[in-house]
């Protein structure tokens, strides 16, 4: 199995991602899939940069990624699987690229608060098409959890579901 982690979270690629999920779980690359950071030169290269040296880190498209899926699967490397929203991930599962099967585990960090978003979880504020991608993905088979870092609380999608609809 190539995907050793899959994570949903609106900086991408960040401290924590690289401090502390990175030295939790075993990663030999990133996989950023975001089609704005990956059409933009320079925040890709901003993002590429924040990975440890050692790890390879690859910022794609969708469309890109659903291409490369089965060598991106198939490698004797782990990747993190990073995506900036639950939509993108939707999108990419729509397109081909079954992560699910691979790591049926998502892990959920930090989503701005902006307007219309409802707070779901430990810095984690959803808008209502959000909700819906991260009901496709969990009807699809994914547990997803909103946890920031490995040491602290989780919050179930049930609990954020619940939390969403009061």
């Amino acid at each position: 199995m190539a995907i050793s982690f899959i994570r949903v979270d609106d900086r991408i690629i960040h401290g924590q991602i690289v401090t502390r999920w990175l030295s939790e779980l075993p990663a030999d690359g990133v996989v950023a899939v975001d089609d704005d950071a990956a059409n933009n030169s320079i925040i890709s290269k901003v993002l590429k940069g924040a990975v440890p040296g050692g790890l390879k880190a690859f910022v794609m498209t969708v469309d890109h990624t659903a291409e490369r899926w089965e060598d991106i699967v198939g490698s004797q490397k782990k990747y993190f699987l990073l995506a900036k929203t639950p939509i993108t991930l939707a999108r990419l599962y729509k397109a081909g690229a079954d992560f699910i099967t691979a790591q049926p585990n998502l892990n959920v960090g930090p989503m701005s608060e902006r307007d219309g978003a409802i707070k779901v979880g430990p810095n984690a504020n959803v808008l209502p098409e959000e909700m819906e991608a991260f009901q496709f993905l969990a009807d699809h088979g994914m547990d997803i959890n909103f946890q920031l870092v490995p040491d602290s609380k989780k919050t179930t999608f049930t609990e954020a579901v619940r939390q969403y609809n009061e």
